[in-house]
């Protein structure tokens, strides 16, 4: 992205880095401290918001969408940081070790058929799954990421806050036997 403005731009990457402008998320791709960061000051961003940068920078603006797991932790239905978050993106995708810390696992999703809502992060607007799609999405795919006890438990954790109503309408849009793997989940559960 910087070849037309740095004759060699991984040599700038590396002079930003250098004096603390610049974080280096992954390999190849690095992202600006937020403003309120000083340069001299160690800073990573969280797991999940490094994955969407990342997500960001390799399919473009609005394409990733955080899920799974990742989601379940923005929406605090994980108290404690993972090792590991899950991104949605329109094609497959190895997964990523973030040198921050961590590993994204890429699952394949348009992000027009997953009901999400933008929030702000420290490092922009990124777009998660609300919180009805995660807790199908932890329910009915509880091994993505590799913890699906985590997921579990995080689905356990976000269904009572959920809407009902706008869960009911997911479920009669997506496939029966995900409905009814909810259904039975909700009905163990609450």
């Amino acid at each position: 992205m910087l070849r037309g403005l740095y004759a060699n731009p991984e040599k700038e990457l590396v002079r930003m880095r250098d004096a603390g402008t610049l974080v280096q998320i992954a390999r190849g791709t690095y992202t600006a401290k937020p403003d309120t960061v000083a340069p001299e000051e160690l800073w990573a961003p969280p797991v999940e918001e490094a994955a969407m940068a990342y997500a960001t920078a390799a399919y473009g603006d609005r394409v990733p969408v955080l899920a799974g797991v990742g989601a379940a932790r923005w929406w605090h239905a994980i108290p404690r940081a993972l090792a590991v978050t899950v991104v949605a993106v329109p094609e497959q995708h190895r997964p990523v070790t973030l040198t921050t810390g961590g590993t994204v696992v890429f699952t394949v999703r348009q992000a027009g058929t997953l009901a999400t809502v933008a929030v702000p992060g420290t490092l922009g607007t990124f777009l998660v799954t609300t919180a009805e799609q995660t807790l199908i999405d932890l329910v009915t795919r509880r091994n993505l990421g590799g913890i699906p006890d985590e997921a579990t438990d995080a689905a356990r954790a976000l269904a009572p806050r959920i809407d009902t109503t706008r869960l009911r309408e997911l479920l009669d849009t997506g496939p029966m036997t995900a409905a009814a793997t909810v259904t039975a989940f909700l009905a163990a559960t609450l």
